[in-house]
């Protein structure tokens, strides 16, 4: 991600953002450090590995601290309620879309790109089809085209 690039985001992803944040902050940190004490107090660094995990894990929860509190700066919350009285698809929008070549339907969520989740059918807006599919209204037909076998959706619903 360059260094000024905004990312969108709902304000739940947000709030998972910062509930993540915090909870590495006051809890894990302060895990980690009782870690590092129990291991210290095991006697000889060198040939430790108990302390040689602690300090990975130190490591790893100060990276995921930095990273968050990065993506949290750069966040851009969508305003949903904007979204959905608009009858166009954009990120924050629940769309049913109809697959015209094999029949089936599916409904996805068009979230930012730190929001997805295929389990939960959330789909980032920088996907091939939240891109094609954006700024479209319900009952138009779209050409998905930047995957490897093209095809045509409808878009059957929109919240």
């Amino acid at each position: 991600m360059a260094s000024n690039e905004k990312f969108y985001v709902t304000q739940e992803g947000y709030n998972d953002l910062e509930r993540e944040l915090e909870n590495l902050i006051h809890v894990v940190r302060q895990e980690v450090i009782v870690e590092l004490q129990e291991a210290r107090a095991q006697g000889d660094l060198s040939e430790n590995a108990d302390y040689d995990a602690a300090r990975d894990h130190q490591a790893q929860v100060e990276a995921r601290i930095r990273e968050l509190e990065a993506l949290l700066k750069k966040a851009e919350i969508i305003d949903e309620s904007q979204v959905r009285k608009n009858a166009v698809v954009h990120i924050g929008s629940e769309v049913t879309l109809k697959d015209l070549s094999d029949g089936s339907v599916n409904t996805y969520t068009i979230v930012g790109t730190i929001e997805v989740d295929p389990f939960e059918n959330k789909i980032s807006n920088e996907s091939p089809v939240a891109k094609a599919i954006m700024d479209h209204k319900a009952g138009d037909t779209v050409h998905i085209d930047k995957v490897p076998v093209p095809y045509d959706v409808v878009i059957e619903d929109l919240k």
